[in-house]
């Protein structure tokens, strides 16, 4: 499929009709449906071959551009008199209004998609079946049964209501309203266990891993205890497509020889980062390491200048406005959050440079800070809206600026752009710089002084 997105603004009603008015500023094509399983897996360094049906129309020969650029090998059936399947979603103010499906009930020739199934499936490490219930996979049976044959394992993420036509997978990926669907209700975690237990022996596969939103994932294999992994998402922003780089991750994590326990934690993770961005997405490597790092170690966010300049120069590659910011930040308030929660909004990467104890001392007196520059970046790295923290023993953070250049440059108060540290080469350099307002109420000094009076 091709996922196309048109993006505009929208500040009134349709006089025709009670319905927005968009007026369409940008738009944005991308490759959708199982291409996009095939994005996440080569966004992973994966080597990917996607087989599967278009038209010999314009979104097919884009389909074809879009996946060639991102490394996926391509073997298509195409068949001119039906088009390439097309999704148009319609964006006002980063929210959906509309989506306009293009598509025709797919006719085609069985033997020749399976000819070009047989001729790639020996360099296969394993298959995956993504179905989106358009008619590709109708002979889902045949594919399993010849990749079977070859000794490799096949993920099924599943459209149909019979299973049937999926049996003798290895494991199959639904989510819970798919489950329930073959299953029937399930009233509390036991009652799903036992009809994933009957499923799995029905249907003749290894295991059943059911998405279940917000309460994460269960793994329920054929001879082996169940196992949930929570939910990791930090913020919800668009679930299109979670799906699939959940299968993405699982398939490309298995075929790399991770374990299956091993391989749905990195998959968990990847479909945490998605969600947290815009459309059709994928997760990164560098993105997925820096996502279980996080989990794993709560220092990870907090970097030297060098591994901070090694961060940045991979957001660049992969396209991420870098927004920057410094203080001492010695007591973390509302203030700070509500202020690094708007500096977040202005870009997809944000950075807090930190006055480190010698510094503030020189900024702020003898008897501050109050907490050290551990402390203070450990703080300031567990905030949901912070990316990668790093010091600076100057008096004012302009070297690092400068060696970071970020896109845009934010600082908190009533400051001129002229007083800010930085501010004129960032310009100099086509960056922005932006002021923004603290919160009012709130300020260091200020709840240093009521304390003091308090005692």
């Amino acid at each position: 499929m091709l996922d196309r997105y048109w993006y505009g603004d929208t500040s009134r009603i349709s006089p025709e009709a009670p319905v927005p008015v968009v007026h369409i500023g940008s738009s944005n094509e991308i490759p959708g449906g199982a291409a996009n399983v095939a994005i996440n897996i080569s966004a992973l360094e994966g080597n990917v071959t996607l087989l599967g049906i278009v038209g010999a129309d314009e979104a097919g020969a884009n389909l074809y551009k879009y996946l060639k650029q991102a490394n996926v090998q391509c073997s298509f059936l195409t068949i001119p008199e039906l088009p390439t399947i097309s999704k148009l979603r319609v964006i006002g103010r980063n929210q959906q209004l509309i989506r306009l499906d293009f598509e025709k009930n797919l006719q085609f020739d069985e033997p020749l998609l399976l000819d070009l199934y047989r001729d790639k499936i020996g360099a296969a490490d394993i298959v995956i079946l993504s179905d989106y219930g358009k008619g590709t996979l109708r002979y889902a049976q045949e594919l399993i049964k010849i990749a079977k044959a070859h000794n490799i394992p096949v993920i099924v993420d599943p459209k149909n209501k019979d299973f049937n036509s999926y049996r003798g997978a290895t494991i199959i990926k639904p989510n819970m309203s798919e489950f329930e669907a073959i299953a029937g209700p399930c009233r509390n975690n036991e009652e799903l266990i036992a009809k994933a237990r009957a499923i799995i022996d029905e249907y003749d596969l290894y295991a059943l891993l059911i998405s279940r939103g917000a309460n994460g994932m269960t793994l329920v294999c054929k001879d082996a205890d169940v196992e949930h992994f929570p939910t990791r998402a930090r913020e919800v922003y668009d679930v299109t497509g979670a799906g699939d780089t959940v299968i993405a991750t699982l398939g490309a994590a298995l075929a790399a020889g991770e374990d299956l326990e091993d391989a749905i934690v990195l998959a968990n993770a990847a479909a945490g980062i998605v969600i947290g961005k815009l459309g059709t997405a994928s997760a990164s490597t560098a993105e997925l390491r820096r996502a279980l790092q996080r989990r794993q170690d709560p220092w990870a966010g907090i970097l030297t200048q060098e591994q901070l300049l090694q961060e940045v120069a991979n957001a660049r590659a992969a396209g991420e406005t870098i927004v920057m910011t410094n203080g001492c930040f010695d007591f973390i308030h509302a203030g700070h959050v509500s202020y690094l929660e708007s500096a977040k909004e202005l870009g997809r990467r944000l950075i807090i440079a930190v006055n480190d104890d010698n510094s503030v001392r020189r900024l702020k007196g003898l008897n501050r800070p109050i907490n050290n520059l551990e402390q203070r970046m450990l703080v300031l790295s567990a905030l949901r809206a912070v990316d990668w923290v790093t010091s600076f023993s100057e008096d004012t953070p302009e070297n690092l600026i400068r060696a970071v250049k970020p896109d845009i440059l934010v600082k908190g108060g009533d400051y001129k752009v002229e007083e800010i540290a930085g501010a004129e080469y960032i310009l100099s350099h086509g960056g922005s710089v932006e002021i923004l307002p603290f919160e009012e109420g709130f300020s260091t000094t200020g709840m240093i002084q009521r304390i003091k009076e308090e005692k």
